[in-house]
Parts: structure tokens; C-alpha cells; sequence
């Protein structure tokens, strides 16, 4: 006689589309960006891709680098498990559809205080939205 299991509920979290290929991640390097302590936020539209209205429907795309020189695999996993729950949280508010952004760990980004985490990540995106200031 079989038994029947209950299945635990799933938290509805919003899904956080990410980016795949190196070159998605090159292209990204030619846009914006805006450093803090305990990260680098690079973001660029895709009004160049082949298919841009089924790019649009979809949202921001989020691509997470933390390289091997911010810790061993056990750091870097964490650092990546915080920036992506702080993107989750704050990305649904600032992050703009048409965008790829790209996070680049810090160190710092271990041991921060997670609401300042977000609070940078908040003025990050204002600052890579901005249109760039005219020469100089």
C-alpha cells in the first residue's frame, strides 16, 4: 500500500533569468558600469540582438563573476548566493527589461552587511541608467 507524500509548498520567488555564454558576458563589458566595495555593476541594453522583442518580453537578464582570487570555492559560492538575493530583492524595482547586467564580486561583498549590500546595489543601478556625461 503505497502512502501518500505531502509535497512541501514551494516559496514563490521570482524567477532571475542569467546570462550563459561568454559573449553575452563580453558584450555587457562595452556598457556601463559602477563601482563599489563590494562590487562592480556593468549593465548594457540588447536593442542590438537578432530577436529583440522575445529578449524584452523575458526582463533583465543577471550574469554573477567572482573569480578565484576573492576566496576558495566555499567563499565564492557564498558571494554569489548573497548577490543573487540581493538582485532578487531589489532587481525587480530598478533593473530595466531591455537590460544585461553583470555583477563582478568583490571580497568585501563575504562580509558586508547584507542591507548595505542592497542599498549599494539600489544606487548602482540608478548610476549605470544615467545617461553618460557629454566630453570633456
Amino acid at each position: 500500500m503505497a502512502r501518500a507524500r505531502a509535497e512541501p509548498e514551494k516559496i514563490a520567488t521570482p524567477g532571475l533569468r542569467t546570462l550563459k555564454r561568454r559573449a553575452e558576458f563580453l558584450r555587457v563589458r562595452k556598457g556601463a558600469r559602477w563601482a563599489t566595495a563590494a562590487f562592480v555593476l556593468e549593465a548594457k541594453p540588447r536593442s542590438g540582438e537578432a530577436r529583440p522583442s522575445a529578449a524584452y518580453e523575458s526582463g533583465a537578464r543577471f550574469g554573477f563573476t567572482v573569480t578565484r582570487q576573492v576566496g576558495k570555492a566555499v567563499e565564492r559560492n557564498r558571494i554569489r548566493r548573497r548577490l543573487r538575493a540581493a538582485v532578487r530583492e531589489v532587481g525587480a524595482d530598478h533593473a530595466k527589461g531591455e537590460f544585461d547586467y553583470v555583477l563582478i564580486a568583490r571580497r568585501p561583498a563575504l562580509t558586508s552587511d547584507f542591507g548595505a549590500l542592497r542599498s549599494d546595489l539600489v544606487k548602482a543601478f540608478e548610476r549605470v541608467h544615467r545617461a553618460p556625461a557629454k566630453g570633456r
